[in-house]
């Protein structure tokens, strides 16, 4: 909100509260993570809701016994919104739905891209690389799991073991031995009842950001950035990704000549194969080699101060209010509906 051009856009700051309320939030709350701790937006705002009306396009006021008033209408929504209902194409479905223009993936990449096993079934069916995996689906795992079992131990050890559609690191196990596998697995069927196993990778951590193009044109990717950990953390976990700062960015890594040119094209080629618009962070492994192997992709990146994506355009040059601004240029061009 500090970043967008307040000459050229109004901004209507809408909060989702725990209890799933939208609500109208006020621009003067705290919402950046300090000394370890998440915020939340508060439900004390007046109730919003979106009329699923094309003519409309606007924000309604939901007052008990009252009916419901125009707020205002909306240009385009920028969803800074990130997990399941938020990332995975639902809200983006319920904003088609009500006629609006929103920034980012549209339905079908969002569902894609939030889903590990699809996702990577559509980039293998491109020849894109990826590492070996196995998909553990709810029926499979309460039916077949021995077999199931079987079917991982053929990836060697370690793996990691994930929900198949969350973010943030949320639920993820480093398993090194084969009795802990059920225990990490039925961990992530906390946040997911499809998970995903896959074959540990030796390489750096290598991110590249992507933008949709200008005026009809190929999507852009900026410098990549390497992620350093300074801690003794197994891993890129949720603590390090936000609370205990012991990760760093290096902007552009140090790689040898002619590889930045290949992980933007790869970063590029894996956004275009699942029909991403605005926006996406690509993450991939470098391995010793020189081998590149994608790992994932977020069609909404995170936007902290410390996150990659904002950091990685700033080096390629442009800057967060830049970036900010053409994220909601991009989507104003596009047509609703159908595309």
């Amino acid at each position: 909100m500090a970043a967008i051009d307040r000459d050229r856009y109004e901004v209507v700051p809408v909060g989702i509260a725990r209890d799933g309320r939208w609500v109208l939030a006020s621009e003067d709350q705290q919402l950046a993570i300090e000394d370890g701790r998440l915020p939340e937006v508060s439900g004390d705002g007046k109730a919003l809701a979106l009329p699923f009306d094309p003519a409309t396009k606007g924000l309604v006021v939901v007052e008990p016994g009252r009916v419901p008033a125009t707020l205002t209408e909306v240009d385009v929504v920028l969803p800074l919104l990130h997990g399941p209902y938020g990332e995975d194409g639902t809200i983006q479905g319920m904003l088609d739905l009500a006629g609006v223009r929103y920034v980012g993936a549209g339905v079908l990449a969002s569902a894609v891209g939030m889903d590990k096993g699809f996702m990577k079934l559509v980039w293998q069916a491109r020849g894109l690389p990826v590492g070996r995996y196995v998909m553990v689906g709810d029926r499979e795992w309460r039916t077949a799991r021995t077999a199931k079992l079987d079917e991982i131990k053929q990836l060697g050890l370690p793996v990691f073991v994930k929900p198949a559609r969350a973010g943030s690191s949320m639920g993820i196990s480093k398993v090194e031995s084969e009795d802990d596998l059920t225990a990490a697995v039925e961990a992530a069927r906390e946040h997911d009842p499809k998970v995903i196993v896959e074959a540990a990778v030796v390489g750096r951590e290598i991110e590249c950001g992507v933008l949709q193009g200008l005026d009809g044109g190929p999507a852009e990717a900026s410098l990549p950035a390497e992620i350093l950990m300074t801690g003794d953390h197994d891993f890129y976990d949720f603590q390090t990704k936000y609370l205990d700062g012991t990760t760093r960015l290096a902007i552009p890594p140090d790689l040898p000549p002619g590889a930045v040119a290949e992980v933007q094209r790869l970063a590029v080629a894996a956004f275009d194969a699942l029909d991403c618009e605005g926006l996406a962070r690509v993450d991939f492994f470098y391995t010793p080699d020189g081998r590149w192997i994608l790992n994932e992709i977020n069609t909404m990146p995170g936007f902290t101060p410390s996150s990659a994506f904002p950091q990685m355009w700033a080096a390629s040059g442009l800057d967060y209010p830049a970036l900010v601004d053409r994220l909601i240029r991009t989507a104003l061009d596009r047509p609703s509906g159908l595309r």
